[in-house]
């Protein structure tokens, strides 16, 4: 007796179904949440900006998704060691905070050499860091190979109306 073509199939397929299924159950299951919200308080000092800068960048801002720190050989985007360094002198006339500012605000104003450009606008959607949040990051980027001199009440030519309004913006406001 020969079983028919339609039945053969019918089992081929109930059996890669069922093998793909309990493959699939050996993969390890992850949920992705998304970032923790940092809370800024106007009150943060320079100091109290650094940690929460490196948080904004871990997280939010997604800046460890392609830059790196310390790392050399082939490199997606520029590596950050020493960032606040190469700020101080890239463009003449251009302070460190100024330039990280227009490198957040505007990332495709200066492309360094060997790096293809491809970063976000970070103070648009979907990073939309406010300019607390931008002025946090440079906080921490200047301890990469300087010291900080940002407050939250620095100004710069980028900010003021051109990143995501602070959610809640209140004085005072906040946890952290």
């Amino acid at each position: 007796m020969t079983v028919p073509h339609s039945v053969r199939i019918g089992a081929l397929v109930l059996a890669t179904t069922a093998f793909y299924g309990y493959v699939g159950q050996l993969v390890p299951q992850k949920e992705v949440q998304p970032p923790p919200e940092v809370a800024i308080r106007s009150d943060l000092t320079t100091a109290d900006m650094v940690p929460v800068g490196r948080e904004i960048m871990a997280g939010k801002g997604l800046c460890f998704t392609c830059h790196t720190i310390g790392k050399t050989g082939a490199l997606r985007f520029p590596d950050l060691e020493g960032v606040d360094v190469r700020a101080k002198s890239r463009i003449p006339g251009l302070s460190d905070v100024e330039y990280l500012a227009q490198s957040m605000y505007e990332p495709d104003a200066y492309i360094v050499q060997g790096f293809n450009p491809g970063m976000p606008h970070i103070n648009q959607p979907p990073i939309s860091l406010t300019d607390q949040e931008i002025l946090c990051v440079i906080a921490y980027l200047q301890t990469l190979g300087g010291t900080p001199t940002v407050t939250l009440r620095t100004t710069h030519r980028y900010n003021g109306g051109t990143a995501a309004p602070a959610p809640g913006a209140a004085p005072g406001g906040g946890a952290r």
